[in-house]
């Protein structure tokens, strides 16, 4: 305001006629910003692999076969690293367990098994164990573990949610079965 008003002054003093404003005008103000809603990322899509089951690339690892006191089991995975699929007889309950790492929904989840001359789907859910595996529990003459154990060298197993696996098909996971039928 002060230089207005000398520059004002001078101007007036040498004679000249100037309109000067008496006050510079107010700023705009710059609105805020309006905060914009970021939408929540995207689950994470489960990679499933593509083309036909037989064409999967197998799941890495090796089988390993143990007995205990409720029967035998098969586990298939990486050396020293969590099951990613196992299969168990429990010979008290009369039972096979198939499991595969991971968790399912509550509801609807199912398990389907696909061997070369067929496939089942199951009902499946979460062990509720200490380690997160979706689990289906087979009557132990269920025909599908006589198709996985002919099966050509691989077997498939997709649950909802979970990426998909072909494993490759070794006498420990028919050992397991033949334990719990005889």
């Amino acid at each position: 305001m002060r230089i207005t008003f000398a520059f004002s002054a001078i101007l007036l003093a040498s004679g000249c006629s100037a309109v000067v404003p008496s006050q510079t005008p107010a700023p705009t103000e710059t609105p805020a910003p309006v905060p914009t809603l970021v939408p929540a990322p995207a689950p994470a899509l489960v990679s499933q692999p593509s083309g036909d089951w037989t064409d999967w690339p197998l799941a890495q690892g090796d089988w390993v076969y143990r007995k205990d006191d409720r029967g035998s089991i098969a586990l298939f995975g990486a050396p020293n690293a969590e099951a990613t699929f196992m299969i168990r007889c429990d010979q008290g309950r009369n039972q096979l367990f198939l499991s595969r790492e991971g968790v399912v929904a509550d509801s609807g989840a199912q398990m389907t098994l696909r061997a070369s001359s067929g496939l089942q789907s199951y009902p499946t859910r979460n062990s509720g164990g200490p380690l997160n595996y979706a689990a289906i529990a087979l009557p132990v003459n269920d025909y599908m573990m006589d198709r996985i154990a002919f099966s050509r060298g691989r077997f498939a197993v997709e649950t909802s949610g979970l990426p998909s696996l072909a494993i490759p098909i070794w006498p420990e996971f028919t050992r397991v079965v033949e334990d719990c039928r005889s």
